[in-house]
């Protein structure tokens, strides 16, 4: 079962992908509310995915996904998820190494088809 790292400022939209990832089959091994707490919980269970919102109160994921993708820290996907669908923020987290950018709003079915295409 694949493990993920949940990470979003909003209780409402943690709990909203957690459940839809749970009900898909997979293993949310925790969940972070802002950049710190995603960046310890990144390190110390070493997630095979990570869902990242872009916009957190302490740091923006695009300095989250540097910070875990520097020197091969971990190797968990990222997809990252906001409402900033901006094409510049859009291709600097690509090219740092995010898999795919969902831009808010979505449904918890495009979601799970995202997450389920990153490992297929």
């Amino acid at each position: 079962m694949k493990t993920v790292l949940v990470v979003d400022d909003s209780l409402y939209m943690r709990t909203m992908i957690s459940d839809a990832l749970i009900k898909a089959g997979y293993n949310v091994v925790a969940q972070a509310a802002n950049g710190e707490a995603a960046i310890d919980l990144a390190l110390e269970h070493k997630p095979d995915l990570i869902t990242l919102d872009n916009i957190l109160p302490d740091m923006i994921g695009i300095d989250i996904l540097r910070v875990l993708k520097q020197d091969e820290k971990i190797a968990s996907k990222v997809v990252m998820i906001s409402a900033v669908g901006q094409e510049s923020i859009i291709e600097e987290g690509m090219s740092l190494g995010a898999s795919y950018y969902i831009v808010k709003p979505f449904t918890a079915e495009s979601l799970v088809d995202t997450i389920n295409n990153v490992f297929s």
